[in-house]
């Protein structure tokens, strides 16, 4: 699979469908207090990046960046299309933002993630590149369903 990523401007149908599902699987994996994934109006915000994969005519994933401070970032809203799981595009777009992070200038890059099994993967997926649980950041309260990561870049 060859990805093209490019910024999105979260107008066309498929992101909004994409985004939808993502919402939908929060929604059924995690309490409503415990829910921490944006929709479309709070992605689009000027300080979040959006940036959405795909391969050939089809979109397979989407990953944000959310600025903090001069130093510190966000991961936001990071999904891969249930017909293209398990095939790298994950791992690309991860890559993807911790290039953009450090081209930023970014130090530290940050997350949270649920805690419930159905996140294993994309906690295994953090681990791989280096992030490391960590306490709540910038606006998080501790939470059994949430897990926070981070990453000095």
């Amino acid at each position: 699979m060859t990805l093209r990523i490019t910024i999105d401007d979260l107008t066309g149908p498929d992101i909004a469908a994409l985004l939808q599902q993502h919402l939908d699987d929060m929604r059924a994996t995690s309490p409503p207090d415990s829910k921490h994934a944006l929709d479309l109006d709070g992605l689009r915000t000027p300080d979040i990046t959006l940036w959405t994969a795909h391969d050939g005519p089809h979109l397979v994933g989407c990953a944000a960046l959310k600025h903090h401070d001069p130093t510190t970032a966000e991961i936001k809203s990071m999904r891969t299309a249930t017909t293209a799981q398990r095939r790298g595009v994950a791992t690309t777009l991860l890559q993807h933002l911790i290039t953009q992070a450090r081209h930023r200038h970014y130090t530290d890059l940050y997350l949270e993630t649920g805690t419930a099994d159905y996140f294993a993967p994309a906690r295994a997926l953090y681990q791989r590149f280096g992030f490391r649980t960590c306490p709540p950041f910038a606006h998080y309260q501790p939470d059994p369903h949430s897990t926070h990561m981070h990453l000095t870049l």
